[in-house]
């Protein structure tokens, strides 16, 4: 016999009745809704992980923007989008905020 100690956040869930299968899958709906992400999205995994480009993700979730799900894709990438718009933007502020402090010697 052999022991995995699973990662902090993994859950396991049992799923060998009826009765765990709709506990399992009422847990997955409420875990998608509350935290806005997808359990189990391999688009987005690949995406995250590089395996796969912007370009890529736009194509698979194309089709399936109707479901829900294609939507969730293109999504993601607009998220990223405005994520680095932030990060630009602070970051730029920070650069003026430097160059004051520089030439204000401060």
């Amino acid at each position: 016999m052999s022991v995995t100690v699973l990662q902090r956040g993994t859950a396991w869930l049992d799923t060998g009745s009826f009765e765990s299968l709709h506990d399992a899958s009422e847990y997955v709906r409420v875990l998608e809704r509350r935290q806005g992400t997808k359990v189990g999205c391999l688009e987005e995994l690949a995406w995250r992980n590089g395996w796969i480009d912007a370009e890529q993700l736009l194509e698979i979730a194309e089709p399936l923007r109707k479901s829900g799900y294609g939507e969730y894709l293109a999504n993601l990438l607009q998220e990223r989008a405005i994520i680095s718009d932030d990060h630009r933007a602070l970051d730029a502020a920070t650069r003026a905020r430097r160059r004051r402090c520089t030439s204000t010697g401060t």
